[in-house]
């Protein structure tokens, strides 16, 4: 059996995933948090546990595609895949963890860090020796 070959995301493509992804995962969790398990708007713009709860609660979800899936569903519609750049096969839950935490920590600085390197990594992919990758 021959090994499939694969490049590197683009970046435009990433994005495109990303978006997809807040629309499919995050807006229905905090739909749901704001309207059923809280009394309103109001309520969820001043409640910082349930702020951070739903965002805990996407990054788990996240993971959890990423490491049985090896793509969420923007991924998926996106066709790249997350792969470990070490093995070539999907990353474990506690790498897909780490991950989102440096991304959601480096924020704008760890995404706007692929626009200056030639392999077009973010610092989180970087950090996790990850790739968002396609198949070529």
């Amino acid at each position: 059996m021959s090994k499939q070959k694969a490049s590197i995301s683009p970046v435009f493509l990433r994005v495109k995933a990303f978006v997809l992804d807040m629309f499919l995962i995050a807006i229905p969790l905090l739909y749901f948090t704001t309207y059923v398990v809280l009394d309103g708007k109001d309520n969820f713009q001043h409640n910082q546990l349930a702020i951070f709860a739903v965002w805990l609660v996407y990054g788990l979800i996240t993971s959890l595609f990423f490491t049985f899936k090896a793509q969420t569903p923007g991924y998926k519609a996106q066709e790249i895949y997350l792969i470990d750049l070490k093995t070539g096969k999907k990353i474990t839950f506690i790498k897909a963890v780490l991950r989102y935490v440096i991304f959601v920590f480096f924020g704008p600085v760890g995404i706007v860090f692929c626009l200056f390197r030639k392999d077009r990594l973010n610092l989180h992919d970087i950090l996790t020796q990850s790739a968002a990758v396609i198949k070529k």
